[in-house]
């Protein structure tokens, strides 16, 4: 099949999250599959300045936008894989005013005023290139809000030109919560009629939504989780667009993401003190915990649980649960925690003061770091994701494949790929981790305080270890169902939904 994908960011280009490792592992793997993938993506200052071989292709855009017309231009590059010769034509929108900025959407906490002029831009940018570069496709794939009017320019300006009307197209929600949402004169900017500017369609408490307009107007909805698209068919995690979503839930799916077993993978991590695998964790994970309990500067004590956290330090992310246990087991417990990332100001404060106050059993890196974000995934015994929502989540199955048991809570991703430890799970060797359903302080103290109970048990642990090292989370697993979802609504039909 022939494959578009429509994104704001991809890995090597350009980075804010998990949708840049999304788009820049899967159509690597469609490739392997046999298929025709092509990615295109916005020409950042990031991307351009990315060590990836970036090329003119001599293909000049003129983008209406409003009652101007808005010229850019293509450049051209590719994914590679360092394991295979398979190679993915990506190609770059160039519009020096929209996206040579500093940052991807924003800066100083803010978004881009014209945020909804630059993704215009870009949308029917990447749908002008399908003529400019000759290109037949079967599946557009959009993600996230940034493409969310890419279904719509499907569904009505380019519907009757030869080669669009056999496009289908599939929208895929990575976070409900960031949704595009512009005040309503904004419309003006994309060019469609304003009659789509109603409650069923593009309109949201008086606020033109993009997202809401990819979730209408795409002919199949998909997000990275089977659980998460469950839970977003109502309040809260909805976000307001659960009833869109409950009149849609026929083409809605969910989809695991998958990990990069070429990036993580402990066996052959570059970052790591010692490379190890199932057969070896006890030793390798025994030289890897002491190399980052030396690193971080906590006390070299092998017997001493490790706990890890590595993301955002917000409220999404839980973290306002784990400064509530810290503040009583960095007191009353023996455990060691190290934790890297950045986010609210007042969570910086908090864990800033821990550490001083704790030194010998915290250390916390506000930063991003991947070399330390891998060491940290080898060298911690627990890793600890308390979401108060994940779509999917990418730490817990990087810290199954390097043998670091995960602590998290059941949402999402988050419930779809950890076996909570019970007696029964335990007895069918299925166990994979520790979890816990209530959003509160107590439930996640009474779920560590189980791991770190088990930690101490040495017939266990190793057990606990194994077993999530063997699970497949790859992305050869996620691509193939992608394909089947490809395949389906090439075949389906392309009506807009009423909602």
């Amino acid at each position: 099949m022939r494959i578009l994908l429509a994104s704001s960011e991809a890995v090597p280009f350009a980075k804010t999250g998990g949708l840049a490792d999304v788009c820049g592992a899967l159509p690597i793997e469609l490739a392997r599959l046999g298929h025709e993938p092509v990615l295109i993506i916005p020409a950042y200052r990031q991307a351009l300045a990315s060590s990836q071989k970036i090329t003119p292709t001599g293909l000049e855009l003129s983008i209406p936008i409003g009652n101007k017309s808005v010229r850019g231009s293509l450049l051209a590059s590719e994914l590679t894989c360092p394991n295979s010769d398979v190679r993915v034509p990506v190609y770059l929108v160039e519009q020096k005013q929209y996206f040579d900025r500093d940052a991807l959407y924003g800066t100083g906490g803010q978004d881009y005023i014209d945020n909804c002029e630059r993704f215009a831009f870009f949308s029917r940018a990447v749908l002008e290139a399908i003529r400019l570069l000759e290109l037949s496709v079967d599946v557009m794939h959009c993600n996230d809000w940034q493409t969310g009017l890419i279904p719509a320019y499907l569904k009505t300006l380019y519907r009757a030109k030869p080669g669009y009307d056999r496009i289908a197209s599939l929208f895929t929600i990575h976070n409900l919560a960031y949704q595009g949402q512009f005040w309503h004169w904004d419309m003006l900017l994309t060019g469609l009629d304003w009659k789509y500017f109603n409650w069923h369609q593009m309109e949201f408490f008086g606020k033109l939504n993009l997202m809401k307009t990819g979730l209408v107007f795409a002919d199949a909805l998909n997000t990275v989780s089977p659980r998460y698209a469950e839970e977003i068919q109502s309040a809260p995690l909805g976000c307001g667009l659960e009833g869109v979503l409950q009149q849609r839930r026929d083409v809605l799916s969910g989809i695991i993401n998958g990990v990069d077993y070429d990036t993580w993978n402990p066996a052959t991590d570059r970052h790591l003190a010692e490379r190890y695998t199932s057969e070896t964790a006890a030793t390798g994970k025994a030289a890897c915990k002491a190399a980052l309990q030396a690193e971080v500067n906590l006390p070299l004590s092998p017997r001493t649980p490790l706990v890890g956290i590595v993301g955002r330090l917000a409220e999404q992310k839980g973290i306002d649960l784990v400064v509530a246990v810290m503040q009583d087991w960095l007191r009353t417990t023996d455990c060691q925690w190290v934790i890297l990332g950045t986010g609210e100001p007042k969570y910086h404060q908090i864990l800033s003061t821990l550490a001083e106050r704790f030194p010998q059993k915290c250390a916390i890196r506000f930063a991003f770091s991947d070399d330390l974000a891998h060491r940290i995934e080898a060298g911690a015994d627990m890793f600890l994701m308390p979401s108060r929502f994940e779509p999917c989540g990418l730490n817990q199955l990087y810290s199954l494949k390097y043998g670091t048991v995960p602590v998290v809570r059941a949402t999402g991703g988050l419930a779809d790929t950890v076996v909570d430890t019970t007696r029964e799970s335990l007895e069918r060797r299925t166990a994979t981790g520790f979890s816990f359903r209530e959003y509160s302080p107590l439930a996640l103290a009474e779920t560590m305080a189980r791991a770190v109970e088990h930690y101490g048990m040495t017939s266990l642990w190793p057990q606990l270890v194994k077993t999530g090292m063997a699970q497949d989370w790859s992305w050869n697993r996620s691509a193939e169902e992608y394909v089947a979802l490809y395949r389906r609504i090439a075949k389906g039909s392309r009506q807009v939904a009423s909602v």
